[in-house]
């Protein structure tokens, strides 16, 4: 499992060996009382079970040592259950884990878990978003360069760039609302998926027990059928990467030698052991070692969802850490780009000066634009072009060869090629474009 540096506490929480054993006991402990309330168990037994089914009345490291050999958690942890309930009601013991099978208890008890997981995501998605539309708002109309290839292109708002992660994130939002919606289903098919042991009151069972637990209950069970696992893979893995994105965009704003933005300032927060000056982008550190990691993880997910038959063999297990470490990583990557919206340090100066540092020629497009209409976008095209290799090659401003060019002057008076390299000028549909946005933002 990734350690502090890379995860949140809340998900730590969730994703810890005694929580896993937890959910799976709350699954056990359904069971008994669905099955109770149906009449395939008697209510005394299922009362004992119930009241057996807390995680402290276990030894997790016992369990977890013991599930080397018996290959999955489920069979120490029934059997501890079993000999638990025995202690207090012989009777009743032979009624644990009735009609179930192991991984009815371990996936059931993973989506419990992804349950929590999914609301914990959720909330930290609307904190970042929130912070992003702020920030937005409050730099609606600061310029600074757009980038191309890493190569200055035209100007933009720091409003319009960061409307776009609001929302590419909003959009993520739906995405874990749809997936808490049809991917937190129970799992309850018995030994090979048909819940033979419980001859006619299989259904009702089912129905049952996904009320007690609240949990939507599938048309039928999903041993080998694991697209809602991995969707819930693949929606984690498209929202890192956007957390990613952030990250790159932010880090690379904050180089030295660009100087745009800087994550926010705390003692001891982003230093360095032998440079007193390093001020490092440490939370997009995070979350860009996140989206180095996850892609692979789930790559990892999809291969193990081609199962053999009704019970994968090894496929399966691999699931166990995969999924929880893809959780994990997703968490902590979103909490410290929270933290750095939250705080974003930002530079208007170096925006401005960094605008300048071309001579003019980020605003060469809006100088073809002008010309185009007189004498066709082509010749426009190669004019300015020429014009940009001469003020490259003179080390002069693009605003200076222009005027200097007849072609030029007889179509734009001096006036109207001044009005070209004001970088306010020519923001196109900027300002409309993060308004609505900021608009569908919840």
């Amino acid at each position: 499992m990734p350690d502090s540096l890379f995860t949140i506490d809340a998900m730590r929480a969730i994703f810890s060996a005694r929580a896993r054993l937890a959910r799976m006991l709350d699954f056990e402990a359904a069971l008994a009382r669905a099955e109770a309330h149906i009449g395939v168990i008697p209510q005394h037994a299922a009362d004992v079970i119930a009241a057996q089914c807390d995680v402290s009345r276990f030894d997790v490291d016992a369990i977890e040592n013991a599930s080397r050999n018996a290959g999955n958690l489920a069979i120490p942890l029934v059997a501890a259950l079993t000999r638990n309930v025995a202690a207090v009601d012989a009777g009743a013991k032979g009624y644990v884990h009735w009609g179930a099978t192991s991984q009815d208890a371990i996936d059931t008890g993973l989506v419990l878990q992804l349950r929590d997981a999914l609301a914990e995501i959720d909330a930290d998605l609307a904190r970042l978003a929130d912070a992003l539309a702020a920030q937005a708002r409050r730099h609606a109309t600061l310029v600074l360069p757009g980038r191309t290839w890493l190569q200055q292109a035209l100007p933009i708002t720091l409003g319009v760039k960061l409307a776009a992660f609001v929302d590419a994130l909003d959009r993520h939002r739906d995405r874990i609302a749809s997936l808490r919606e049809h991917a937190m289903v129970l799992q309850f098919g018995g030994a090979a998926g048909t819940l033979a042991s419980l001859h006619d009151k299989g259904l009702e069972v089912s129905e049952a027990l996904g009320n007690d637990l609240r949990l939507a209950v599938p048309g039928m069970p999903w041993h080998t059928q694991r697209d809602r696992l991995c969707d819930i893979a693949a929606t984690l893995g498209m929202l890192t990467a956007t957390l990613g994105k952030l990250a790159r965009d932010v880090s690379l704003a904050a180089q030295t030698e660009v100087g745009e933005i800087d994550e926010p300032a705390a003692p001891g927060r982003g230093g360095s052991s032998t440079m007193p000056q390093k001020r490092n982008p440490v939370g997009a550190s995070i979350a860009l070692a996140a989206a180095v990691r996850v892609p692979g993880l789930v790559a990892t997910m999809l291969t193990a969802a081609v199962q053999e038959h009704e019970r994968g063999l090894g496929d399966w297990p691999a699931e166990w850490e995969t999924l929880p470490q893809i959780v994990l990583l997703t968490a902590g990557a979103l909490d410290a780009m929270a933290e750095v919206a939250e705080g974003l340090d930002v530079h208007a100066d170096r925006m401005r000066a960094n605008l300048d540092i071309t001579n003019g020629l980020i605003f060469a497009e809006a100088a073809q634009m002008a010309l185009a209409p007189a004498i066709g976008r082509d010749a426009a095209h190669s004019l300015v072009a020429s014009a940009c290799r001469r003020a490259s090659a003179e080390g002069a401003h693009l605003r200076d060869i222009l005027e200097a060019d007849p072609k030029v002057s007889c179509v734009l008076d001096r006036h109207a090629i001044a009005k070209l390299f004001d970088p306010a000028g020519y923001l196109g549909a900027s300002g409309a474009f993060m308004e609505r946005a900021l608009a569908r933002h919840p």
